[in-house]
């Protein structure tokens, strides 16, 4: 019995020591030697962890093999791994260093990583979890918190993406032009508008460079950039879930895991869904539209077998299949067409009541329905290999993108044009390889080649008229226009068009950073850049009254007509830029940039004009490439702790300015592209933050913009002013076009302002320790032209907003409730003639007041 004891005593003995040898125990500080209370602590590489008490103290079981990681964590603080290579008897000492979330944000704009505030472009960075933070969980929603920044878009193919109201045109995409803005993620340039409208999918860091990048991105761009930049595959097994519910029955899931799956491979898996009911009801099929519909999937593996190489293979997919995007009526004008042929006259002509102008009641009766279908997504590899100073990077990718609408394009109840189908499949191949380091003592620099090659097909689209279009064309009641009204002449009467343009392009491109003296940088850069696009362009009539009769054959061929040509265009361009930098300390920095810059040929596929004979106008089959000359001055300071002041003043030529101008001709109901002679664009920019202690952020953003064509000669009539009569040589002459000279762009107000706070005290939440936190972010744009010839109907008035969160965030838990557009503002997004100009205009309408609660916890 007593050696039994003895035995049992001397186990216990033994299972305390072995156990107290692998106890760590410690202390966690600020840097001003202050003790951080519930820090966690975990094991790098496991799932040991702990988290500290009042007085900053923390104990946890090793069970490690030495040497190991301890990585250490708090709100407010910088995550930081410490290395035990020993243990020790007494507690170790762990310091933390306060996060500053403006001092070191470090940017890759330059293909490079570098602190913002010295690099001598105007950009501005908003962080993954700020905009979570702030709902912004796609660009259409981002634009809200950077005033620079303008996004227009019907639904995902019409989407215009603007920086300083330059980029792409306004109004319904013409599949011809490239854009203006370049849109990258994790290096891949992404071709297509409709990558704005997807969700994002584990963001890192948004960072939006304003002005002509060229010199530094393997697509040219004329008017700025997103480089967005996603998290990368961990070693360390981490996880993060969200879940949010909202009004409209919304519902967003996100989830991401990551970790190891062999020595030196990490992957990564993330999923993202949403969905919300529409705002917008119609009456006549007693649905709701307008709605959400997304999934979205992104999985990576990350191989790095040594500290001088890294590749990532990514591949991602969305699909959505939303309840459509319709638009709503606004408003009727008056035209300079004849009494017969306004809007009000026809529709009584046919039968019909009178459209109801309420757009903000928020119903339509259209009886058409609408669809917006689309899958986008692609595949990549990045290879990253230091050579000496620098690294070598290999981005090589395909995409593909998938369209399948349907639209009520009279946006009433009439059968007028009732479908409206631009099924579209594209698929890009792109290669960038470039040198990004120090080159030299005092010299930085990126040198690189790009390539892309783009297979651009429109199946089948279709547009197609019903049985009251007649009355929309007829000119009158009489003579061969009296005929229109022949029983079915019209009806299911409409084109179905296939195209394709296969375009590519090819640069050199290369940018230097020169300290030749002291605090003094200048930053000359150049690109040479090679584009080909070949276009079959192919579009067949069908449908209507089958019939001989030539004056009826007449009148149906002035509604749609076979349309067919082949084109091939190629043209290359020689731009850069030069910038003088001054940073006599690390709080100021000066600079000083002019740059050229160029966009593309163009070519319509959108459908020809026709001549005075019915056929098709092929002088406009092609539209000149667009060139840019451009001029800034700005200054980033930090003028005082904590915070950050910006200021860019800038000036911005185009010559031959590439626009999509709308036509009272059916046959081109999407708008053709032209060019404008000359356009300038100037503004002043101002963006501020401040952040004190832990307790409090402030940032706000300002930009006035003055946008207006110097010279447009040959603009279209805006939608008031169609069946226009001038005196020519003595007679009253109808006209199509006008000078807009002077007259101010599309979709640029002139005040843009932006900005947010936040307020938090810390405490807990059951036995979680955390921060507690009010939240509120606001903007104001003034009223902007929605047309691209100015027009004194379409017009959007100016807005504000008002969005708000309340709720508490800890190092891996977060639960708050929020709101956007809280004062339920009613507001357009854009305005739109109805095609064939009979007087109807509709709108986009902005989202309505929503709220909910998300909650999220990592791991």
């Amino acid at each position: 019995m007593k050696k039994n004891l003895l035995l049992i005593l001397s186990l216990i003995l033994m299972a305390n020591y072995v156990f107290a040898q692998d106890l760590i125990t410690g202390v966690i500080k600020g840097s001003n030697g202050a003790p951080i209370p519930h820090a966690t602590v975990v094991i790098r590489g496991t799932n040991i962890s702990a988290i500290a008490d009042n007085d900053g103290k923390f104990s946890i079981h090793s069970k490690q093999d030495l040497p190991f990681y301890l990585r250490v964590s708090s709100i407010g603080y910088k995550p930081q791994d410490f290395q035990i290579l020993k243990l020790q008897d007494t507690p170790f000492e762990l310091v933390l260093i306060e996060s500053s979330q403006l001092d070191e944000i470090v940017v890759t704009s330059r293909r490079r990583s570098e602190v913002l505030q010295d690099v001598p472009i105007a950009i501005t960075v908003i962080g993954g979890q700020a905009a979570e933070n702030a709902g912004a969980f796609n660009v259409n929603r981002l634009k809200e918190l950077v005033p620079s920044v303008q996004l227009y878009a019907s639904n995902a193919r019409n989407t215009t993406l603007n920086i300083r109201g330059l980029g792409s045109t306004f109004g319904l995409t013409n599949d011809g032009i490239d854009p203006g803005v370049g849109f990258y993620v994790d290096g891949v340039y992404q071709a297509r508008p409709a990558a704005t409208s997807t969700d994002f999918l584990d963001i890192e860091q948004i960072e939006i460079l304003r002005g002509p990048q060229g010199t530094l991105f393997g697509k040219n761009t004329t008017a700025g950039a997103f480089n967005i930049t996603t998290a990368k595959p961990t070693q360390i097994p981490t996880g993060k879930v969200e879940l949010s519910f909202g009004n409209y029955n919304f519902i967003q899931a996100k989830t991401s895991v990551s970790g190891s799956v062999a020595k030196n491979l990490a992957a990564r898996l993330s999923i993202s869904g949403t969905q919300r009911d529409g705002t917008i009801w119609n009456t006549k099929e007693e649905r709701k539209y307008s709605g959400q519909n997304n999934l979205g999937f992104k999985g990576q593996l990350y191989y790095t077998p040594s500290d001088k190489l890294q590749v990532l293979l990514s591949g991602d997919v969305s699909i959505q299949h939303p309840a459509g995007y319709p638009l709503v009526i606004a408003g009727v004008a008056t035209t300079e067409r004849s009494a017969y042929r306004q809007y009000a006259k026809i529709v009584s002509d046919l039968g019909y009541q009178q459209p109801k102008i309420d757009p903000f009641s928020r119903e339509i009766n259209t009886n058409t329905p609408w669809r917006h279908n689309q899958s986008i997504g692609g595949i990549s590899v990045n290879v990253d290999y230091k050579i000496g100073n620098g690294t070598l990077t290999s981005t090589t990718a395909w995409r593909f993108w998938n369209w399948d609408p349907t639209n009520d394009r009279d946006f009433s109840e009439l059968s007028a044009l009732t479908k409206s189908q631009g099924n579209s499949r594209h698929d890009q191949y792109s290669q960038e390889i470039r040198y990004a380091g120090n080159l030299a003592e005092k010299v930085s620099g990126v040198i690189g080649v790009f390539f892309l090659g783009q297979n651009l097909k429109g199946l089948d689209q279709t547009e197609e008229v019903g049985k009251d279009q007649w009355r929309f064309v007829q000119t009158s009641n009489t003579g061969s226009q009296a005929l229109y009204s022949t029983p079915g002449l019209l009806d299911g009467y409409g084109i179905k068009t296939n195209s394709t343009i296969k375009s590519l392009s090819a640069a050199v491109f290369a940018q230097v950073d020169w300290e030749f003296l002291n605090h003094l940088h200048i930053l000359p850069g150049l690109r040479y850049t090679y584009d080909k696009k070949d276009v079959d362009y192919n579009r067949v009539t069908y449908g209507g009254l089958q019939t001989t009769d030539a004056a009826l054959l007449a009148l149906k061929a002035a509604v749609y007509s076979n349309q067919q040509f082949t084109t091939n265009v190629d043209n290359n361009n020689l731009s850069g830029n030069i910038t003088l930098s001054y940073r006599p300390n690390p709080s100021l920095n000066a600079y000083g940039t002019f740059s050229t810059a160029y966009k593309p040929v163009g070519v319509n596929v959108g459908g020809l004009p026709t001549t005075s004979t019915g056929a098709a106008d092929l002088s406009l089959a092609v539209v000149k490439p667009e060139y840019v000359q451009h001029y800034e001055l700005g200054i980033k300071s930090r003028p005082f702790k904590g915070a950050l002041v910006n200021v860019s003043a800038f000036n911005t030529d185009i010559k031959d300015y590439q626009t999509n101008v709308q036509s009272p001709q059916l046959g081109v109901n999407r708008g053709y592209l032209a060019n404008a002679e000359k356009v300038n664009v100037k503004g002043l920019e101002v963006d501020g933050t401040y952040q004190l202690e832990r307790f409090f952020t402030l940032n706000a953003a300002l930009a006035y913009l003055d946008g207006k064509y110097v010279k447009f000669t040959n603009a279209p009539l805006p939608l008031e002013e169609t069946g226009h009569t001038e005196l020519v040589n003595g007679v009253a002459t109808q006209v199509a076009f006008k000078d807009a000279s002077g007259g101010r762009l599309p979709g640029i107000s002139k005040w843009n302002i932006s900005g947010g706070a936040e307020f938090s005290v810390p405490g807990n939440l059951a036995t979680k320790a955390g921060r507690y936190f009010i939240a509120g972010d606001a903007s104001y744009r003034s009223e902007y032209s929605s047309n691209p010839t100015p027009s004194s109907v379409l017009n959007v008035d100016g807005y504000s907003l008002f969005n708000a969160r309340l709720g508490f965030k800890s190092d891996k838990f977060s639960a708050f409730i929020w709101s956007r557009n809280i004062t339920n503002k009613n507001y357009y997004e854009q305005l739109q003639a109805a095609a064939g100009n009979s007087g109807l205009y509709a709108g986009v309408l902005g989202d309505p007041r929503t709220y909910g609660a998300t909650l999220r916890y990592s791991f």
